[in-house]
């Protein structure tokens, strides 16, 4: 018998090459073997690390990156890297960017991981200990770089209520950015938003701390993985803005949060805490206002003793963009920089954020002994961990084929338009308009300034494709006998960048000739289909004094209640779609459309989602995530409010134009059977609460079922009531499903006049329905 001696063989070099590995990872100092654990490595690479490298790991660098570490063409300049840079950076923001962000001009998928490639490989290669650098990027509703599939703003994506969706958004998102070299997302942003003048709501999921808190850990979930490593398709999620950031002083972007402790734990902190404690989030940014006369840069109660200490957060906060220079700049509680750099480290800020301006300083404070060195090593610690947790000292390449070949697929984007299309909200539906029948009509209009726009929202850059509202309808009806003609109607302002532009208006004479020319249309159309609201440049975030985005009204902009009146003139059916970043102020809107949907900004699908909601192949399921007043007068105007704020005007109803929680569908649904199944239980007891919803209408639909609660009475006040729980539940034409609820302890507590957190004996009103106005209740009886 003839023996084969290639198995033998095999097994020698396998042998051969497992004992040359071992021998290699014994030579290797701790920090480098990956079977260390990551508290191993970390302090072994912290006790090798001179001032000058710790130093370097607590700066950034982004615009200073042209003049620091690349060419005139926007390429990698290793010289410069290493006469710049000789210990190392710890971050470098936005390598998605070209060397001219005005132009707008940024990297493909495969140049911004070549880029991320070849500065990695210079830092691992040509420095004395070879630290990775962590590349960060925006991923607000999307990787905002050049063909990043583009998704619904956050609050259109709240709108959907839907948790599993928001998870496999930004999981995909995070896939994306990582494939092309980005490991940190400076999102989700989950600030509870409570005043719709301010210019960054539509970057939230709305004014309810249970809401936010919900799609906020679905987001993180989705950037970071299941952990407690981060793998190569995932990225740091980073929190913001900790905290206040989204109810300033006069709707007014950075402007003080004059807020209570007790309303900061109630509403502001829930969001942060539960990220930190169920989800692990790694990094957190501070935010730029001030709270009870500290700025949040400057706050070690609020990232110390709140943050680390209560939470037991243990990844690193990063300062906004310019936060710390705001410290001496704007804040003016410090002198110089050098004061603002000691400041913000000593609060708990771990890096500074874009660029290396402040914390230049702190290698000379270092020097002179004037901190102690603890506070330093505690601050690269916490980078340096999650450098090892995702990965970079192992695995610290991507492979700019698979970048090129993923992101903006066609996969992805049928992800943005399942997305879009369950971000709608139908407001009304007069006479069972929707859905429409292509056969009912020879000829439909799609008129509005914002009809035919392009419209992404802030934080954003050039998706694959975009389809407009008009392009949307036309590629619905292609093969159908309509015909479809569009006017613009009027102008909201003229053409701009959300990035760059002053706003300019549209010339009034011009405009109307616009009307005039959208009643014609009109007029010769069976339907109008009529596409309003706000743009990006009339709701953005005012990140300096010649960049607005805030406002004192929320009227519609410019001449659009004008063309709306003049086309609901004409008698024709008018079906309003609103495209805009934060709640406005419809009440005519409301009263004489024929139907009324709010879309907010649905990213890259934004024509076909449209399109497919108004003729029936998805029935709407969005619920609001946030209160449409009546007026800017109504302010504030959440629905979670004390007992005695709603008195009432003399002049107004002071009741909301559409509440919170509030969308309906092509279907109708019923509630029936509620049961408490035990009405009395002690504080520390849980009970459930059963409901039957039942399809009754002929569509299939998804129907969100909430659950609020309110203390009768309390030993401080209470909000009239507040999302505790909700469930999305999809039923059939005549199904019913039983809806279940248990009700815990967290769910009844509060912080009591002592400042506890606890349940306080006594009657509690349990509320459940399809919004915060309508709802059955039963009474829970907690005792002792």
């Amino acid at each position: 018998m003839i023996m084969s001696y290639k198995p033998i063989l095999l097994f020698l070099i396998l042998v051969f090459f497992s004992n040359l590995l071992q021998a290699q990872r014994r030579n290797l100092p701790p920090y480098k073997n990956d079977r260390n654990d990551i508290t191993t490595r970390v302090n072994d690479l912290l006790s090798k690390m001179t001032l000058e490298e710790k130093v370097a790991q607590t700066w950034c660098i982004w615009t200073q990156k042209n003049e620091l570490i690349l060419d005139a063409a926007g390429n990698f300049d290793a010289t410069k890297a290493a006469k710049n840079l000789p210990y190392g950076i710890g971050q470098i923001g936005r390598p998605s960017e070209a060397l001219n962000r005005n132009l707008m001009n940024n990297r493909s998928p495969r140049n911004m991981a070549e880029l991320t490639n070849a500065i990695q490989r210079h830092f691992i290669e040509n420095t004395r200990l070879g630290i990775p650098v962590v590349f960060h990027e925006e991923c607000l509703h999307g990787h905002a770089a050049k063909k990043g599939t583009s998704f619904p703003q956050p609050i259109a994506l709240a709108s959907s209520w839907d948790t599993e969706l928001i998870e496999n958004i930004f999981e995909l998102v995070a896939e994306e950015a990582r494939s092309r070299g980005a490991h940190q997302a400076l999102s989700p942003v989950v600030d509870v938003a409570r005043d719709p003048r301010w210019g960054r709501f539509e970057e939230t999921f709305g004014e309810d701390p249970f809401l936010v808190s919900e799609m906020g850990l679905a987001a993180i979930q989705g950037f970071q993985g299941k952990g407690p490593e981060i793998d190569d398709k995932h990225l740091l999620a980073t929190l913001k803005h900790m905290t206040g950031h989204g109810q300033p002083q006069a709707g007014v972007n950075t402007a003080p949060a004059n807020i209570s402790e007790r309303v900061l734990r109630e509403i502001f902190f829930p969001p942060f805490e539960r990220a930190v404690k169920e989800a692990g989030v790694h990094s957190v940014m501070a935010s730029y206002n001030e709270i009870d006369g500290v700025p949040s840069h400057a706050n070690g109660w609020l990232l110390n003793e709140v943050l680390r200490g209560e939470w037991g957060f243990n990844g690193y906060v990063v300062s906004d963009y310019g936060g710390i220079s705001d410290l001496y700049n704007r804040h003016f509680v410090v002198e110089n920089s050098k004061e603002a750099a000691v400041t913000s480290l000593l609060a708990g800020v771990d890096i500074e954020l874009p660029d290396r301006v402040d914390f230049n300083t702190l290698l000379d404070v270092f020097k002179n002994n004037e901190l102690p060195m603890g506070i330093l090593d505690s601050a690269v610690a916490r980078q340096l961990r999650g450098k090892f947790l995702l990965g970079l000292f192992d695995k610290p390449y991507v492979n700019p084929d698979y970048a090129e070949r993923f992101v903006g697929s066609e996969r992805n984007g049928r992800l943005a338009l399942e997305a879009a299309e369950k971000s709608m909200i139908l407001l009304k539906n007069d006479y069972d308009l929707l859905p429409l029948d292509p056969n009912d009509y020879k000829t439909i209009a799609v008129i509005g300034p914002n009809a035919n726009q392009t419209l992404l929202g802030g934080y954003s850059d050039v998706p694959p494709y975009y389809v407009t509202a008009y392009q949307g309808i036309q590629n619905y009806l292609e093969n159908e006998d309509v015909e479809v003609v569009y006017s613009e109607g009027c102008r909201i302002t003229e053409k701009g960048s959300w990035y760059l532009d002053p706003i300019e208006l549209p010339n009034p004479l011009d405009d109307q000739r616009r009307i005039e020319h959208a009643v014609t249309v009109a007029e010769r159309s069976d339907l109008v289909i009529l596409v309003l609201g706000g743009n990006e440049l009339t709701s953005r975030e005012a990140w300096s004094d010649s960049h607005l985005g805030d406002r004192t009204s929320l009227k519609l902009f410019g001449r659009q209640e004008t063309l709306f009146k003049k086309l609901i003139a004409t008698g024709k059916q008018v079906i309003v779609i609103l495209q805009n970043g934060r709640p406005l102020q419809i009440d005519n809107l409301a009263k004489d459309a024929h139907a009324l949907l709010e879309c907010w900004y649905l990213g890259q699908e934004t024509g076909n989602a449209i399109a497919n909601v108004l003729f029936g192949e998805v029935n709407p399921s969005g619920k609001l995530p946030c209160t449409f007043p009546r007026s800017s007068g109504h302010l504030p105007v959440f629905y979670n409010y004390k007992p005695t704020a709603r008195r009432g005007y003399m002049d107004n109803d002071d009741s909301p134009l559409f509440p919170f929680g509030y969308g309906i569908s092509y279907t109708n649904y019923r509630y029936s059977g509620l049961t408490l199944l035990r009405n009395t239980i002690t504080k520390n007891e849980n009970t459930s609460l059963e409901i039957t919803i039942t399809n009754t209408g002929e569509y299939r639909g998804d129907e969100v079922v909430q659950l609020y609660i309110r203390d009768k009475v309390s030993s401080v006040t209470r909000p009239i009531m507040e999302l505790k729980a909700f469930q999305k539940v999809n039923l059939r034409p005549g199904q019913s499903k039983v809806v279940t609820f248990t009700i815990t302890p967290d769910m009844l507590k509060f912080w009591n006049i002592n400042m506890e957190f606890v349940v306080e004996p006594g009657t509690f009103e349990i509320m459940i329905g399809p919004s915060s106005v309508t709802y059955d209740a039963v009474d829970l009886v907690v005792t002792e």
